[in-house]
Formats: C-alpha cells, sequence, structure tokens
C-alpha cells in the first residue's frame, strides 16, 4: 500500500470539497486511483464523473490516467487550462 498526497485544482477542488488530502492506495495507475477515489462517495463520483475533462500531473509533471504511481508522491488533478 502507498502513501500519496492528492491535489484537486478548480472545479475538481469545489466538487470534492478540499484543496489536497493524504491517501492510502493500493492503485498501480491513476486510473485505478480514480476508481478508488470515486468510492468515497457522492462528490467524488461528482468530480470524476466524465475523466475526459480531467487533466493529471505525477510530481509536477503532466500525465495520463494509465501512468504507474510507482515511487510517486504527488498526484495533482485538474480541468485542462485554456488560454485567453
Amino acid at each position: 500500500m502507498a502513501e500519496l498526497d492528492v491535489v484537486y485544482f478548480a472545479w475538481v477542488r469545489e466538487r470534492i470539497g478540499l484543496p489536497r488530502e493524504r491517501v492510502q492506495t493500493e492503485a498501480n495507475d491513476v486510473s485505478e486511483l480514480v476508481a478508488e477515489l470515486r468510492e468515497r462517495g457522492p462528490r467524488y463520483a461528482a468530480a470524476f464523473a466524465d475523466l475526459s475533462a480531467l487533466r493529471v500531473a505525477l510530481d509536477q509533471e503532466l500525465a495520463t490516467f494509465s501512468t504507474p504511481l510507482s515511487g510517486i508522491r504527488e498526484v495533482a488533478i485538474f480541468p485542462p487550462m485554456t488560454g485567453g
């Protein structure tokens, strides 16, 4: 089991109600972590309902939902950034 810091940004943070949390996980990759988080309740299920609307960074490096979590300390989940 690994322990990770999970950081939420923008509307993901608003839906979950937390800016960050420390989680214990059995997940091998980001998609498995998200599946575990969804099980925490309706706020999480709403935040992670559409993964195509989200991006992820592992230890501040952009990644995909299939990226392994081995050796990772921080997972950031956020909507895509837009220019303007």
